[in-house]
């Protein structure tokens, strides 16, 4: 490693404490209090979800008994309690959400107390990502914190794991650039590790062990992140003045979207996310969850307590846990520290896949460590909310195969005759009893499924556009619910592709068979139509098969829209990619129409690297950094 590889300061270790999932380690001394309201909040969320999913599969559980219960119908009502239970709870939270902005409208932060001064830490890990855009963002992110209050300290590293040696190359002109450019009193350290082992947890880890005795806090920042001076100074302030946190989650808002699905995924996000995320924050209360960027960590509680061990393997194998920012939540909180999320910040940013293939590619990857955490639901010392975040984050990709296998399934029993009912059928076991006086109508079962998935987006379109100033944004009622119609057709159109691809992503994931642990493609990657054939076979041919099994009658004709958006995977998917203007009804999400200051500034230091790094590139001999 040369020495430019390693611009760092002095070192100041700080061990990182050995833990094992099946003792509990030393707890933090500070006790949290719970209060009657915060098990009400609780109560509000899960009560009503296991209500109506309880009613649901009641309902449906005694129409089939009035024959007798087969095996078929048994499975729809399991998958169906499977599904709805998680419906459900998103639609009770986001009520949750609505009901607290009511009673706290104008509240966004926790305390009003100042904490003592501290040293933070800006941490942006790298792996083989765009110099010019890592180091853009830096820089409008200090120049952010150069203007206003100066109560605590900040110091940027960048962690680089980059194995490309030409990408590292632009990585230390972008750094010269930077330094050069950078406010004064703002140091700027960057430091590329010989060997990238355990990935993005041992890249934390190599600096805390390192350098992190000097600083009380970390903020963790992805290569894609973007966050207002205003926005990390919150976050200082509240770890300062609640002893007891030991993470505080921001909550990133997408930004950066130009293609037709970016622009889905970003106006999704801010239109209805920001209830959601409400109504997370306020069952979570202590027991928050991590997202692995964009959040504050107090650095001693995180190497008292949050050294990830590794997994036990297939033939004794230790492997590395790869989602690691739940786990990691879940530790601290084993450890009494409390875990917060802090949704109503503003000016935390982050990036999105820009295309389908992208989307799921990112979704395998995902999926891949989701699952690990189904062997750490019994890690001695979790608390309950800490177990059900990593139920909730496999269950996000396990939903997809149970809605699909309830798709098929009750596609299929839906269209069986009544001739079900004689005796020579009723002794199989797989064929349905249906009772001659109450058929189950399948339009009425659809309506019932599209009407709980869509209550969030549509209540978050009510509630944002009783804002005067969203409605002046988008030039009217008209314009601003015209946006929101047009997003929901396309998350309709595009969602039974996106079930398939997660379908194929718990496949492979159960089989061992998914994909190195690669960066996210953050561009808008282009894909030829021979590339995108061969990505979404599967779908092609499921939704062939569907529409002929329609035209036969051996499937249910209301799953014709389902079977018309697989049979046209490819075709939409090419389209995921197309570029969008910033007009009227092309998916506008607020930050598109009133673009934060954070959000300009960035992009006008990202061309400026950019000219910098073109530059550097025409002259090879130029040093990429000056002398120290």
């Amino acid at each position: 490693m040369s020495a430019t590889d390693q611009i760092m300061p002095t070192p100041a270790p700080l061990p990182m404490r050995k833990q094992a999932f099946d003792r509990v380690p030393v707890r933090h001394p500070v006790k949290l209090k719970k209060r009657l309201p915060d098990l009400l909040w609780r109560v509000a969320a899960f009560a009503p979800a296991l209500l109506v999913t309880l009613l649901l599969s009641v309902a449906i559980g005694r129409r089939f008994a009035e024959g007798g219960v087969t095996f078929a119908e048994g499975t729809v009502i399991a998958l169906v309690a499977i599904t709805f239970i998680w419906v459900s709870l998103s639609v009770s939270t986001v009520l949750v959400g609505i009901t607290r902005r009511l009673l706290n409208p104008c509240v966004t932060r926790y305390s009003r107390v100042r904490g003592s001064t501290q040293n933070v830490a800006l941490l942006v890990p790298i792996y083989n990502e765009v110099p010019a855009d890592v180091f853009g963002n830096a820089s409008a992110m200090l120049k952010e914190l150069a203007h206003g209050p100066k109560k605590d300290a900040f110091t940027l590293f960048v962690l680089s794991d980059t194995r490309d040696e030409a990408i590292a190359e632009q990585e230390l002109h972008a750094l010269s650039a930077l330094r050069a450019t950078a406010p004064r009193g703002v140091d700027i350290y960057y430091r590329r590790r010989a060997k990238n082992t355990d990935k993005k947890v041992g890249n934390i880890t190599d600096w805390i062990e390192g350098w992190g005795g000097a600083y009380e806090a970390m903020i963790v920042l992805d290569a894609d992140s973007l966050m207002s001076g205003a926005a990390i100074r919150q976050l200082a302030h509240e770890l300062a003045a609640h002893p007891e946190a030991g993470l505080i989650q921001s909550f990133p808002v997408l930004i950066g979207a130009e293609t037709l699905f970016g622009r889905m995924q970003q106006f999704s996000n801010s239109v209805y996310g920001w209830l959601l995320a409400e109504g997370l924050a306020t069952w979570y209360q202590s027991e928050g969850n991590y997202w692995g960027h964009n959040a504050i960590i107090r650095t001693k509680a995180f190497a008292d307590s949050a050294h990830l061990p590794y997994l036990r393997g297939r033939r004794g194998k230790e492997d590395l846990i790869l989602s690691h920012d739940f786990v990691e939540a879940g530790m601290l909180r084993r450890a009494g520290w409390a875990v917060r999320f802090m949704p109503r910040t503003g000016g935390s940013y982050e990036e999105a896949p820009q295309t389908l293939i992208d989307y799921a590619l990112r979704d395998r990857r995902w999926c891949q460590g989701n699952m690990q955490h189904l062997r750490l639901l019994a890690t001695r010392g979790f608390h309950p909310v800490s177990r059900f975040h990593l139920l909730q984050g496999a269950v996000a990709f396990l939903l997809s195969p149970a809605w699909f296998a309830l798709v098929v399934i009750w596609s299929l029993i839906s269209t069986m005759p009544e001739q079900a009912l004689d005796p020579i059928h009723a002794a199989n076991p797989f064929y349905p009893v249906w009772p001659k006086d109450q058929p189950i109508d399948g339009l009425i079962f659809l309506a019932f499924i599209y009407t709980m998935l869509l209550m969030p987006k549509i209540t978050g379109v009510l509630a944002l556009g009783l804002r005067r100033r969203t409605r002046d944004d988008y030039g009217g009622w008209f314009k601003f619910v015209g946006t929101g119609l047009l997003e929901i057709v396309c998350s309709v159109i595009y969602a039974p592709v996106l079930m398939v691809q997660q379908t194929i992503a718990v496949v492979f994931a159960a089989l061992g068979r998914s994909k190195s642990w690669t960066p996210q493609v953050r561009q808008n990657s282009k894909y030829t139509w021979a590339q995108t054939l061969r990505f979404h076979w599967v779908e092609t041919v499921v939704g062939i098969a569907m529409a002929a099994g329609i035209l036969t009658g051996t499937v249910s004709i209301w799953l014709a829209p389902i079977a018309f958006s697989l049979t046209i995977a490819s075709p939409l998917s090419m389209l995921s990619g197309a570029k969008i203007r910033n007009r009227a009804l092309r998916l506008n999400s607020p930050q598109c129409l009133r673009e934060p200051r954070v959000v300009r500034r960035a992009r006008a230091e990202r061309a400026r690297m950019t000219k910098v790094l073109e530059a550097a590139n025409n002259a090879p001999d130029t040093p990429a950094i000056a002398a120290e």
